[in-house]
């Protein structure tokens, strides 16, 4: 069965921590931002899942538009990531269809809109979602 799970980033981790000296903790925090280069390592946990048959359904909901091009790369690619320059892409498109949504559905959506609401607060934090077979 193919399923589309959401992972949510939970933590950064820097490869050879020890290796800088307390002084250069800015290094740190620089390093965290600027990523896999430097190895750095992202911690995700799934936060959501929904299997191919609900995903499609919700997909087909969507108005044509950025927001369900973002949605078809799970297609596509096999998985997207989703950061603070699609929250409200994405929020907005959910309010609009919020009417045309059962309640299996709604309780998806209020799940990933919360989750782009932690990312509106914290823009360190992303989602990427996943096709798995």
């Amino acid at each position: 069965m193919t399923e589309i799970i959401f992972y949510q980033l939970g933590a950064k981790v820097l490869e050879r921590a020890t290796d800088i000296p307390d002084k250069a903790q800015q290094v740190v925090y620089y390093s965290l931002a600027i990523g896999h280069h430097i190895g750095v390592f992202d911690c995700f946990h799934p936060m959501l899942r929904c299997d191919q048959d609900f995903w499609d359904r919700l997909l087909a909901k969507l108005p044509a538009g950025e927001a369900s091009r973002k949605f078809a790369g799970v297609e596509r690619y096999g998985e997207i990531i989703v950061d603070k320059s699609h929250t409200h892409l994405l929020a907005n498109a959910f309010a609009e269809i919020r009417a045309t949504l059962d309640a299996e559905e709604i309780t998806w959506v209020d799940r990933f809109v919360a989750a782009l609401a932690a990312i509106e607060a914290e823009p360190a934090i992303y989602l990427m979602g996943r096709r798995k077979s």
